[in-house]
């Protein structure tokens, strides 16, 4: 077995004690074929926390057999030019294959066929569901700790929103486990009938971010055990080290070995060797819209596997003149600035009708200088450093284009000293369509702010992109919000309020922001693979024809 490490957290005076191998039928091991280390780095200080297993970062074709070989070495190959390839080349040298994602895919295949799927009630996968998060509630605090040292938000943030939220969509999808049905449909009453049955779509590859680590998680493992599949588990190579100590509640909560199974990788490798795996029959992933096109190419080129991506967005928020200021430019704030601005859903893009361009913009600079950036350890807190140092670069390469390309930087936009990959709220306004700043996903704390004359110019600038992951409008002319609301091409509008989800919604996107929903009922669909059965109790067929 794989041994665990003792990590020191200075703030409180605790040690927290985390596994570091590959999770695979219950258990923490090496991997089969590699001595490599993914090094999970404390974006406050920049210092590493551990290291731990990680999948080897080059395939071998002796991993795979007959068509199954050319299949997946060559989609592995398409990824190797990707910037994930590029970070692997950096984190590992040694060649290797993927063996350990081959292990972890029989071992959740065997559990499927024999003591999970259609194995086991809809009861005792409720009650399971329900002992996990009562024992994530239990380890709330701990959890949470580990989370800020290794993703960097704050810990009253990651305790009391992330873990919280978890909690309640496990137990969200305990209740729907032993409430998956089918329809009884009249064909001919007197000779014949149909049926539905909703079966589990079966082994289910699981591709996570490093944002919501922990959230994610839950969001993605819930809805999958409710229906019956079971799980090979690829969280970020930034950010692992939940997802192992949340393998070892799996242990405790007492699920059948194999059923959930977690193999820290890098995307180039994992992601890879999942998406285009002959025997992993769907691919659930979050994250950006490049790599969400590589899986769904491999998926496609493999099996046909069935596929749910939420992806990157570009999210506008719309202010109009009867809108309540001083409530509009909190939720203004809080769509950029929640979680550092890495969120799928951040609100960066905002424009105000011209008539309160001003009065706004003054509100909203309040509000963001209002928050503190700092420790996530440090109660004061409410936003923590940016992931890593390949996101604090990136984010101040876009604050450097939105100066260079003429935007006013009336916020923020100057780095701090010292150690940590901290950014400081960013606000620019002067803004142009064209702009880098306007079009991409900066994943920071960065805002752009325009300004527009009428309810359709305003609609035409928030639709102007290729995302549709979230929309924002604020009004109190309620006949505005049905007509804004609908024009907003975008998987979630919010009406008056910004960022709120809630685990009987469902959320997902349009345009290339993916595929899919996650959380609500509609989530189970994506789990689950309808069968018709056509019953035929008394017709005679007359032969020959």
């Amino acid at each position: 077995m794989a041994s665990p490490v003792e990590i020191s957290v200075a703030a409180t005076g605790k040690k927290l004690t985390v596994p570091t191998g590959l999770f695979i039928n219950n258990e923490f091991v090496p991997s089969v074929d590699s001595q490599e280390k993914i090094h999970c780095v404390n974006p406050a200080t920049e210092e590493t926390l551990c290291s731990v297993v990680a999948d080897p970062t080059e395939p071998r074709t002796a991993t795979f057999v007959g068509s199954r070989a050319l299949n997946s070495v060559r989609m592995r190959a398409e990824w190797a030019g990707s910037e994930l390839a590029r970070r692997a080349a950096i984190l590992a040298r040694r060649s290797g294959s993927a063996k350990d994602i081959d292990v972890a895919v029989a071992a959740a295949r065997k559990a499927f066929a024999t003591t999970w799927g259609k194995n086991v009630t809809g009861l005792e996968r409720s009650r399971l569901l329900n002992k996990l998060a009562d024992l994530m509630e239990r380890d709330a605090q701990q959890l949470a700790e580990l989370e800020s040292l290794n993703n960097g938000k704050p810990v009253k943030i990651a305790r009391d929103f992330d873990i919280g939220d978890s909690v309640a969509c496990l137990r969200y999808y305990a209740g729907f486990a032993d409430k998956i049905v089918g329809q009884t449909i009249e064909v001919d009453n007197k000779t014949k009938v149909a049926f539905t049955r909703h079966d589990p779509i079966g082994v289910c590859g699981q591709i996570i971010p490093w944002n919501y680590p922990i959230q994610m998680w839950a969001w993605k493992v819930a809805p999958a055990l409710a229906c019956g599949c079971t799980i090979v588990m690829k969280p970020s190579e930034f950010t692992p080290l939940t997802a192992l100590k949340l393998s070892e509640l799996i242990v405790e909560a007492g699920f059948p070995p194999g059923v959930v199974n977690t193999i820290p990788s890098l995307g180039s490798v994992g992601g890879a060797a999942l998406s285009s795996h002959m025997d992993v029959d769907k691919v659930a992933f979050t994250g950006s819209t490049v790599t969400g096109r590589k899986i769904m190419e491999a998926a496609a080129k493999s099996n046909i596997k069935k596929v749910s991506l939420e992806l990157g967005g570009k999210s506008p928020q719309l202010i109009f003149e009867s809108a309540d200021l001083e409530e509009a430019s909190k939720w203004a704030a809080l769509g950029i600035l929640y979680n550092t601005g890495q969120d799928c859903t951040a609100g960066s893009r905002v424009y105000v009708q011209e008539s309160v361009y001003d009065a706004f913009l003054e509100k909203l600079v309040e509000k963001a200088n209002a928050l503190t950036i700092g420790h996530g350890f440090d109660e004061k807190s409410g936003g923590g450093p940016v992931v890593s140092k390949v996101q604090y670069d990136k984010i101040w390469s876009y604050i450097e284009s939105g100066k260079q390309e003429g935007a006013k930087c009336i916020l923020g936009g100057e780095k701090r000293s010292g150690k940590g990959y901290f950014v400081d709220p960013t606000i620019f306004t002067d803004v142009k369509p064209d702009m880098k700043i306007v079009k991409d996903e900066i994943f920071g704390p960065v805002l752009s702010v325009g300004r527009f004359k009428t309810e359709e110019e305003g609609i035409k600038l928030a639709n102007d992109t290729s995302y549709g992951l979230g929309a924002g409008l604020h009004s109190n002319d309620a006949s505005q919000c049905m007509r804004v609301s609908q024009a907003l091409e975008a998987g979630t509008v919010w009406v008056n309020q910004y960022n709120l989800l809630y685990n009987n919604v469902p959320f997902g996107g349009k345009k290339q922001s993916g595929i899919g929903r996650e959380l609500g009922s509609y989530a189970l669909e994506e789990y689950t693979s309808v069968k018709a059965i056509h019953w035929n109790y008394g017709e005679k067929l007359d032969w020959p024809l």
